[in-house]
């Protein structure tokens, strides 16, 4: 894979940053629920920590970690198949910087 342009470079840290903060707002949904039973009183001081320590031990580092190290071709190319970024949110010249990308993890099992 060439390096990308300069301009393909920025979009790609603009589509990650995006699909980062919505992966980690999908993510944090169960923490505002526990913080929802918290306050009603259903969830105790101790169990809401614990759920926060989950989230931070588990799926925040997980989200960290992939658009903070490795390719961010390969974040972005997994956000346009998951589906967390749009195709048409992607200019045509990332779209085919990413292609091999794209179409690996598109062919992958799910789960994968």
């Amino acid at each position: 894979m060439k390096p990308p342009m300069k301009a393909v470079r920025r979009a790609l840290r603009q589509l990650a940053t995006l699909a980062h903060e919505e992966e980690l707002r999908r993510a944090l949904l169960p923490i505002a629920a526990a913080f929802g039973q918290w306050q009603a009183g259903q969830l105790g001081s101790g169990e809401l920590t614990e759920v926060i320590h989950a989230f931070h031990q588990g799926p925040a580092r997980d989200l960290w970690k992939k658009y903070n190290s490795g390719p961010l071709e390969f974040a972005v190319a997994h956000a346009i198949v998951s589906g967390v970024v749009e195709r048409d949110q992607v200019p045509p010249e990332v779209l085919d910087h990413c292609r091999g990308a794209i179409e690996y993890l598109a062919a992958a099992p799910a789960g994968d």
